[in-house]
């Protein structure tokens, strides 16, 4: 019996990968950087992409994929005022978004018009970091408040990320939280990974982040396919 649902999971697996696969395809096709932002509840990952808006869109194209399990389009919403193509996905209760809900979200896109993709997943430290969606880079978004053992207990989220986000670095003050402690288990589980400290709120780092993104936007407009 156990058997059998390992085999079912990994059916499910392989075929969410092959369509991840094809939705990175069309991104890049398209030269149109796609990023996948993963966070628990509470990190900061909608007030983070608000910045990353009012940072970016000047000089980059610019839509947003939200996921949510409930139809609500409060994120949604906050996007769509900054004047940014947004579309929401509604995973009716799932803890991730999948290959699958993605490409309908691309489908509500013009790709052609399009530098950057920021998909915000569902808030959760589990069930995301199982589901391949087609993003060229893959990110967490961590926060002060959450505490620094977030990495030993949750580690698979943080193992195939190209940049981890530390959040409401302006709580240090207030907070016990053990940076050296905190990086020590991201490094294990990912030796090199971009570390970004901010404060999504004050400002503070934020340039660091926007020249990072940069970087990855040009580099995908210049790529040869």
């Amino acid at each position: 019996m156990s058997t059998e649902k390992v085999q079912i999971v990994e059916k499910i697996l392989d075929a969410n990968d092959q369509m991840a696969e094809e939705n990175q395809q069309a991104f890049d096709k398209n030269h149109t950087l796609a990023i996948n932002i993963m966070a628990s509840p509470g990190a900061g990952k909608t007030s983070l992409i608000l910045r990353t808006i009012e940072g970016l869109a000047k000089e980059y194209q610019i839509a947003v994929i939200e996921g949510d399990t409930a139809p609500v389009t409060i994120d949604a919403d906050k996007v769509h005022a900054l004047g940014i193509p947004v579309t929401q996905i509604n995973t009716g209760g799932d803890c991730h978004l999948d290959a699958l809900m993605v490409r309908k979200g691309m489908q509500a896109l013009d790709l052609n018009e399009v530098d950057l993709v920021i998909i915000e997943n569902v808030g959760n430290l589990v069930c995301p970091a199982a589901f391949k969606l087609g993003s060229h880079l893959n990110m967490v978004i961590a926060s002060i408040p959450e505490g620094d053992d977030k990495p030993y207990k949750y580690p698979n989220i943080y193992r195939g990320i190209q940049c981890l986000v530390l959040n409401k670095t302006d709580l240090k003050p207030y907070v016990d939280f053990n940076f050296e402690y905190f990086e020590k288990g991201i490094q294990i589980l990912n030796p090199g990974v971009e570390i970004i400290q901010l404060s999504s709120k004050t400002g503070d780092g934020l340039d660091t982040w926007l020249n990072w993104l940069r970087a990855q936007i040009n580099a995908k407009k210049h790529a040869t396919q």
